[in-house]
């Protein structure tokens, strides 16, 4: 689909970047584009989507590098600092300690922060049409000015609600924003967050159909499309071992434990800190895979999903998302009509896990009964000592994910 069936100038930001990732970079794809590099404005135009560019630049104020940038393509070579589009200072500094923040303490991944970076400065560029100035940092520091305050950001979201398509994407606006204003506050440099409860104000359903993981059939079918060993690790490493995307891009072999009574990997640091995950489940497919990538390359860096660009070690989150919806397109899988995540994936683990501990806790009833107890799960807590009740959990979990990937 081309440039000219996209009305630019309606779209959203965040309906801009679900554009690129849905369309955009398909149709880039087959044109031939090396995605694990930034493409270039030509290859957009090549492809047919040079609308994009326009809209970005007169309805968004950020170039086509700004706007990849936000899509995972961050430009590291570049000097330039981000433009935010406005004159007071002392909200732009809070604004840059706010997403170094997000980076250092937090650790959120870059295209995250750089996403929550372009609705900021969206808001922040609507506050300074609508009221002359964007001083936002030295108008919620008196308190006795909360009422005028609100007032004006409540003009702001009317405007973000006429704009913005969706209900989900007002609604991640509203999120963003709350928070760099409860970071203020925080920081004693806000008397008051003037957007907390303005969700109230409007209509939006809070409905996230990004809450739908993978059935067990099309988990199945997925795994069945894939033709090469690196995809088939791609999707246990989602699927089998309930890995994140940016996790699963950057699996290195020195955080394999293969050789364990347990196998599991180990991570030094995770989204809630440092851990483990038990490798319940394909673990020939994962020692394999390491041997094939030892052996055929003297060099190798170790690390699982090599890139094939000279630049980089491994491949990226993107990519690794970008992998898992081109084989369930090759299954013709979809969920609610869209294409799955590679998060999908990860809550099919959760929602797996949950029934391999139902299937437990029913098979623990008879032990129950014999005891005088309702509930199996006090013979789980009390009956049983740790290494047993983790053994019985893998055991009932590895019989689901058999099940799924077939019998090992």
């Amino acid at each position: 689909m081309s440039s000219e069936h996209y009305n630019w100038s309606k779209q959203s930001l965040d309906e801009l970047q679900e554009c690129w990732r849905t369309d955009i970079e398909p149709e880039l794809r087959r044109n031939g584009v090396d995605l694990t590099t930034r493409p270039t404005y030509q290859d957009v135009t090549d492809a047919g989507f040079s609308g994009i560019a326009y809209a970005l630049r007169e309805h968004h104020e950020l170039t086509l590098s700004e706007f990849l940038a936000t899509v995972g393509y961050e430009d590291r070579d570049t000097g330039a600092s981000f433009q935010w589009g406005i004159e007071d200072e002392s909200t732009i500094t809070e604004l840059e300690s706010y997403l170094r923040t997000l980076e250092r303490r937090r650790q959120l991944a870059e295209t995250t922060v750089r996403t929550k970076q372009s609705r900021l400065a969206t808001y922040t560029r609507l506050y300074r049409e609508l009221h002359g100035k964007a001083n936002l940092v030295e108008r919620v520091a008196d308190s006795d000015a909360e009422s005028e305050e609100i007032r004006r950001a409540l003009a702001v979201f009317d405007e973000l609600n006429a704009d913005l398509g969706t209900d989900a994407s007002k609604l991640r606006y509203h999120s963003d924003v709350s928070q760099f204003y409860e970071h203020l506050e925080r920081r004693a440099k806000a008397s008051f967050n003037p957007v907390e409860s303005i969700d109230e104000e409007y209509n939006w359903s809070r409905a996230d159909p990004d809450n739908a993981a993978l059935s067990p059939e099309q988990v199945r079918t997925i795994y069945a499309a894939a033709d090469a060993p690196s995809d088939e690790l791609l999707v246990l490493a989602l699927c089998a071992w309930g890995l994140r995307r940016n996790e699963v891009a950057s699996l290195h072999v020195s955080q394999l434990e293969l050789e364990s009574d347990e196998p599991h990997i180990v991570f030094e640091e995770r989204k809630n800190g440092p851990g483990t995950v038990a490798l319940i489940y394909g673990v020939p497919e994962l020692s394999n895979r390491v041997d094939e990538l030892g052996a055929g390359n003297r060099n190798w860096s170790g690390y699982l999903f090599p890139s094939p660009n000279a630049n980089r070690d491994h491949v990226t989150g993107e990519t690794v998302q970008a992998r898992f919806q081109r084989l369930a397109d090759q299954a013709d899988v979809r969920v609610r009509g869209e294409r799955p995540t590679s998060k999908m994936g990860r809550r099919f683990w959760y929602t797996t896990y949950n029934e391999a501990m139902s299937d437990l806790l029913e098979n623990l009833d008879t032990i129950a009964a014999d005891q005088g107890s309702a509930d199996a799960s006090v013979v789980l807590k009390n009956y049983l000592s740790e290494a047993e009740r983790r053994e019985y959990r893998r055991d009932f979990m590895r019989e689901r994910l058999a099940a799924v990937f077939g019998a090992e």
